[in-house]
């Protein structure tokens, strides 16, 4: 059997594309035999190896039915994006290339297209001119390194050196949050240090946004140097906090200085992308740290987070290294000092392609579409009787089907008939179905073949026993 790169190269493609002409076929999710077959893969090769040609043709025989068809177009659970065709085929030369990103001089290609496509991204997200993005993993790091640079640069202004002198005596820092916070950002504060108990929780109202007077009753002309953190699409609801009111109150006590506002915008953020949509966001650009997703509405093949941080200086001082044997590390983007990561990926070769195929107009479209395919479910559910338990303004929607017994029902019947897969998720008290469209290559008949299945469901689950 080969070991030739270029002939598993071309075995790889030939199974990649057996999966692509079947991912708008049969089941949105693997079915029982699909699951069943994954005992098929060896569990001894480490000490009976098999042929690289094997292994290649067990992931394609094996592998392609038991992965969940989130490019499909009828993929509506988590906010997970799809993979769009010139992402995907420029990964694959990416991947080829092997590049690793730590420094330009290891990369001059990938290092050209992450500055090339990072400030395509500052641009098309209406963030300030001066800003700087990066790349990383995703959303979660992103939100982690948004939050390291602002407690170092927050405490740094109180006259402590974390870098030097670490947080033990450090002084007071605040943390304020919507109760409406995603789950990252919790995970980002206890990893950073920033113990849970003590963050500041601001009520939502009815629709997942921070209540704008608890905020400025919860923050005063006397706080302590604080971190504010503000959400850009709610995971469950689509709608965003008001980010300018939370400026504005900031700037009129007087504490601007003092404080760093982050929004996590893991994928609501590119409502600021979409000019019928940027009202949404309005007051967005006025925060001092970003963090969002390229592998959610942008369609980039998973993983690829970006953080932006407007002072610039900030996230270099705060993410900055050196070693004796590192050249160019003071080159004016070296990749390791704007991030957690030393060695990474060239994740900005297929945002690159994406945002070169696409244009402006390219991805205003994009999330304008999903955004009126989610409206377009919610209508489908809603007049057959649905309750749908918040208003739909980007690409989320909400439905419950009774009580929580009889919505639960309806989302095991659908997930196990196959058609399209949606998740579960308790809103404010309610078991409900979350509806996200995030696959750009999904179509009105995708939505409607979805949501028939989805009332199939719900009619059956009804019945009498």
């Amino acid at each position: 059997m080969t070991t030739d790169k270029g002939e598993l190269l071309a075995l790889a493609a030939e199974a990649a594309l057996r999966y692509v002409a079947g991912e708008r076929t049969g089941r949105a999710s693997p079915g029982a035999d699909a699951l069943a077959g994954l005992d098929g893969f060896p569990t001894d090769a480490l000490d009976h190896p098999i042929p690289a040609a094997t292994a290649i043709e067990l992931l394609d025989r094996l592998g392609g039915p038991a992965a969940v068809r989130t490019t499909g177009g009828r993929y509506f659970g988590f906010v997970n994006g799809g993979v769009d065709p010139a992402g995907l085929a420029a990964s694959v030369v990416a991947g080829a290339w092997d590049q690793n990103l730590a420094l330009p001089v290891m990369s001059p290609v990938g290092a050209h297209l992450d500055a090339t496509a990072a400030r395509w991204i500052v641009d098309l997200l209406g963030l300030p001119a001066g800003a700087l993005a990066s790349f990383c993993a995703g959303a979660t790091v992103a939100n982690l390194t948004a939050v390291v640079t602002a407690r170092d640069t927050l405490l740094g202004r109180a006259g402590w050196d974390v870098r030097a002198r670490g947080l033990a005596g450090a002084p007071p820092l605040a943390v304020v949050t919507s109760a409406e916070i995603h789950a990252s950002v919790r995970k980002a504060l206890a990893v950073a240090g920033l113990g849970l108990d003590t963050v500041t929780v601001v009520p939502a109202d009815a629709s997942g946004r921070l209540d704008a007077a608890a905020f400025t009753a919860a923050v005063g002309p006397d706080a302590d140097p604080t971190l504010v953190i503000v959400q850009a699409g709610n995971v469950n609801t689509g709608h965003s906090d008001p980010f300018a009111a939370v400026a504005d109150h900031l700037e009129t006590i007087g504490v601007r200085q003092r404080c760093w506002i982050h929004v996590d915008g893991a994928f609501g953020l590119w409502a600021a992308a979409a000019p019928e949509r940027r009202h949404l966001v309005a007051g967005v650009e006025r925060a001092d740290s970003w963090a969002t997703d390229a592998h959610k509405w942008l369609n980039a093949p998973y993983d690829c987070g970006v953080v932006a941080v407007a002072d610039s200086a900030t996230l270099r001082s705060a993410m900055s290294m050196d070693a004796a044997y590192v050249t160019g590390a003071g080159d004016e983007r070296p990749l390791m000092n704007l991030g957690l990561q030393m060695s990474q990926a060239a994740r900005a070769v297929p945002v690159w392609a994406i945002l070169a195929t696409w244009g402006r107009a390219g991805v205003a479209d994009a999330v304008e579409r999903c955004c009126r395919l989610a409206d377009r479910f919610a209508r489908r559910l809603a007049d057959a009787g649905v309750e749908i338990l918040a208003p739909v303004v980007l690409n989320q929607a909400l439905a419950s089907f009774g009580d929580d017994a009889l919505t639960d029902a309806v989302i095991a019947a659908v997930q196990a008939e196959g058609t399209t897969w949606l998740g579960a998720t308790t809103w404010q008290g309610r078991r409900a179905m979350r509806i996200s469209v995030s696959d750009t290559s999904t179509t009105g008949a995708d939505v409607d073949t979805a949501a028939d299945a989805v009332l199939r469901a719900w009619a059956t689950v009804r019945q009498p026993s």
